[in-house]
């Protein structure tokens, strides 16, 4: 989630943002970062083409 400089929240928003996640938190920029630097390694990622990388904080079961 992008948080803009001077952007107003309800008091409980931010305190409870991401509990309803499998990880019960928000990802943490270093988290995510390795989907990042994949995509924008030529050696890495030459071979993905139309693909969804799905960052999902330990979701492996959709029941």
């Amino acid at each position: 989630m992008l948080n803009l400089a001077g952007q107003r929240f309800p008091d409980d928003y931010l305190t409870n943002l991401g509990a309803s996640s499998p990880m019960g938190r928000v990802a943490q920029p270093e988290e995510v970062a390795p989907a990042y630097v994949h995509l924008a390694s030529d050696a890495d990622s030459s071979f993905t083409v139309g693909e969804i990388i799905a960052v999902t904080g330990g979701l492996t079961d959709t029941r």
